[in-house]
């Protein structure tokens, strides 16, 4: 009997249709190459039902996923949690090898293996958890192959839910059909990736030497003690003057106090006067034709001790006329005041407006101040200001704060010595971290091009 062949009727068993819908009713092509035998992930991974009752008066270990094949890792920095403070009380303990995903965030790579150091711990049914049939398939191998960019874009395809809580079908990810090479060509292809991977976390950990060198230098070369990082005992008795207080309460007066004649060098010199300070403002977003324009326009999260070349959104002159956005010119200074950026600073390469959360630096007195040195010397001040914000839900410094910030004032000559110090590290620096991205994209581009057809 001839066989018809359809070329757009496609016929599916039932059996294999695991929910009413087009989508499965078509196998999905992933473009795998088919110079291995596939097989069905469901065929290696058995899902674990190791599950318990949470009980308040026992301590646990939680987990979480980082996305992009950022592995397993500790919720809570490590510390364990009283079940008590569980709101969930039926878990799924892990255990050290199996495979383990997150619905939510599988469309972003989402998957690893759990770590020797996190046997025991729990996690909820947000986060299936699988013993891999390791004659099959090696663990990380699977990982590999679920956080390239084709079976992500899959994930993608079959998560559903609101914006921002889409889960992936279970079903559809076990249903799914992946190239499967010998245990040994397996075990090839993750020496290989973990070789330059390797390579990259060898990069990663010089940047963060560097990073430590280039801090210790300004500390060193300021006299500034690193001890004052450190907590300042709060049970004796300090009196300061009333005048010069700008924000009332106890922890704050004492963080105050602490910046004041840190330096054993050098005379320090208060931000408003070694320049000018402005901020920004928001045009209102009912106004879209505000946003239509060709005014650069800075938010706080474009800010990350970078040169500010170009923004997010632009704004018109007109929104400028009807808001508190001021246009600046090159070469200013931007702090964060708001939220997780505090402290975060950017330099203007190029004229900008801001919103209301920037403070900004600018017509700076070149007898006293060299921009750039003022400008790296902010940058490792980062965790002082968060030290001196203040509020609820969202904390933020403000003008105030930043106009009466500290500068330790070497003479100019010596400013340009620390400024070229400092920019020769921040060239290797970013030679480093160039070299990891690098090593990164080779690592996952080898895979892919050896799992795939040809891209």
């Amino acid at each position: 009997m001839a066989t018809i062949t359809y070329k757009f009727l496609h016929f599916a068993n039932l059996k294999d249709i695991p929910n009413w819908s087009v989508q499965y009713a078509d196998e999905e092509d992933l473009g795998f190459t088919k110079k291995y035998p596939m097989a069905k992930i469901g065929s290696f991974l058995v899902k674990s039902r190791d599950i318990i009752e949470v009980q308040d008066d026992v301590e646990y270990k939680q987990v979480t996923l980082k996305i992009n094949n950022g592995g397993v890792v500790p919720r809570n920095n490590g510390a364990t949690l009283i079940g008590s403070k569980i709101g969930t009380k039926r878990q799924h303990v892990i255990h050290a090898g199996q495979f383990i995903m997150s619905k939510i965030d599988a469309r972003n790579g989402a998957y690893g293996i759990v770590p020797a150091e996190l046997e025991g711990a729990i996690v909820t049914n947000d986060f299936p958890v699988f013993d891999v049939d390791t004659k099959k398939i090696i663990p990380q191998f699977l990982v590999l192959v679920s956080t390239t960019d084709k079976f992500v874009e899959f994930a993608r395809k079959y998560s559903s839910g609101t914006t921002n809580r889409k889960r992936i079908d279970i079903d559809a990810f076990l249903n799914q059909q992946i190239p499967l090479p010998s245990i040994e060509e397996q075990e090839k292809m993750v020496e290989i990736y973990n070789a330059l991977v390797d390579k990259a976390h060898i990069c990663e950990q010089e940047v963060k030497e560097k990073e430590k060198e280039l801090l210790h230098h300004w500390l060193e070369t300021l006299g500034i003690d690193i001890s004052l990082n450190e907590k300042v005992a709060s049970d004796s008795l300090s009196f300061t003057n009333l005048s010069s207080l700008y924000q009332w309460g106890v922890d704050f007066i004492v963080k105050q106090k602490r910046q004041k004649g840190f330096s054993r060098y050098y005379k320090c010199c208060r931000i408003m006067d070694l320049c000018k300070i402005g901020s920004g403002g928001t045009p209102s977003r009912g106004h879209r034709e505000y946003y239509n324009g060709n005014i650069p326009w800075v938010k706080t999260g474009e800010l990350d001790n970078n040169i500010l070349s170009d923004t997010e959104e632009k704004i018109t002159p007109e929104a400028m006329s009807n808001s508190s956005a001021k246009l600046y010119p090159k070469g200013c200074i931007i702090i964060a005041m708001y939220g997780a950026t505090i402290g975060k600073t950017a330099k203007l390469g190029i004229e900008a407006t801001t919103n209301q959360a920037c403070a900004v630096l600018h017509d700076f007195d070149d007898a006293l101040i060299n921009v750039d040195y003022l400008w790296y010397y902010l940058q490792t001040q980062t965790n002082k200001f968060k030290e001196l914000a203040y509020g609820g839900a969202q904390p933020n410094i403000n003008a105030g704060i930043v106009s009466e910030y500290l500068v330790p004032l070497p003479t100019l000559d010596i400013q340009e010595s620390i400024v070229k110090h400092t920019q020769q590290i921040k060239a290797e620096i970013i030679k480093l971290s160039s070299n990891a991205i690098k090593e990164r994209c080779e690592a996952i581009n080898l895979i892919q091009k050896l799992l795939f057809k040809t891209l």
